[in-house]
């Protein structure tokens, strides 16, 4: 605000909260906005910086302290902070390029909003963990509050999730974390796309079979051929069956001849197709939505084939089941 000072430290390194505490032993005028900064390298850091808002808050006043993480897996820890900070630092879109850690305006402004609707405590969070989720509308159509986390795709997302335990109730997952969060989670599953927690751990589903089959239905076809084989295809596996279809699954080695007949599109829009990767009319259904599921779409029609633009189909069809296994975390 005009006319406030506002003393700010950025560490070199993560701090033990005593550390940062002797950082800001020093006489400041009486309304001075504070802001301690710190590097997060390790996502249990989580656990000190809230202890160290805390004590700032007790030293110098719930109106006057900022306490933020800086780094690729900040985004959560900066969200569980702004409950109590007075300032925070958002980014008004795109990919967090100013500041890795940073939340989009837009999701701010949300959980903002859907904090005010609670006159007791609110609701455990919720979050989608995914890498290059910009353009996720999942924030948009589950309560608040609900974080957008994007990691980068060798990020620490098993750590992430055990830290974050106590603090959310659940999240979806999407690419690139759907297989190995069902490994860590010890899921009888291939992947998952849905984290509850249940008491002191981490229960997995995988509700996009429900998309799975929705598409299929969509596309009515007798066979299938699917381009890749991720998340997204265990899912389209799971119903072909029940659904009498045969599922040709084609990985990048066995694409050759031109593809005719019904497919579906499973890389994400960050992931390159083939070069030699060829259509002769055929029919391909693209499961991601707004921006992406359009640039898929005008790459295949580039290489030759007709989109059936089913990403929202599949969104949705999945997100509904997700909202009712949320209802029940504890």
């Amino acid at each position: 605000p005009p006319g406030k000072l506002l003393a700010s430290h950025h560490a070199s390194r993560q701090l033990s909260t005593e550390e940062a505490l002797q950082l800001w032993e020093r006489e400041l005028p009486a309304d001075a906005l504070v802001k301690h900064v710190e590097p997060m390298t390790d996502p249990a850091h989580l656990v000190t910086l809230m202890e160290t808002q805390r004590r700032m808050v007790e030293r110098f006043g719930a109106t006057r302290v900022t306490v933020l993480g800086m780094g690729a897996v900040a985004l959560p820890t900066r969200a569980l902070l702004a409950r109590n900070n007075v300032l925070d630092y958002v980014a008004a879109g795109g990919a967090w390029v100013a500041a890795p850690g940073q939340r989009l305006l837009d999701d701010a402004v949300r959980a903002l909003r859907g904090a005010d609707r609670y006159t007791v405590e609110p609701p455990l969070r919720l979050g989608i963990l995914g890498t290059s989720i910009v353009h996720s509308r999942s924030p948009r159509i589950h309560r608040q509050p609900f974080d957008r986390i994007d990691l980068p795709e060798d990020g620490p997302v098993e750590a992430v999730v055990d830290a974050l335990l106590p603090h959310y109730g659940g999240f979806a997952v999407t690419s690139p974390f759907k297989l190995r969060l069902a490994k860590h989670t010890g899921s009888s599953l291939d992947a998952i796309n849905t984290l509850v927690r249940r008491g002191g751990r981490w229960e997995a589903f995988n509700t996009d079979t429900f998309g799975a089959r929705t598409v299929l239905e969509r596309l009515g076809a007798r066979e299938v051929f699917v381009l890749g084989d991720g998340g997204a295809t265990s899912a389209l596996r799971s119903v072909a069956a029940e659904l009498s279809c045969d599922l040709r699954v084609l990985r990048r080695a066995d694409i050759q001849a031109p593809l005719t007949g019904a497919g579906v599109w499973t890389w994400p829009d960050r992931v390159p197709a083939p070069d030699d990767l060829r259509f002769d009319g055929a029919r391909v259904a693209v499961i991601a939505y707004g921006a992406p599921g359009r640039r898929i779409a005008a790459e295949i029609v580039r290489r030759g084939g007709t989109p059936v633009l089913l990403g929202a189909a599949w969104f949705i069809a999945q997100a509904r089941r997700q909202r009712q296994l949320w209802e029940s975390a504890t």
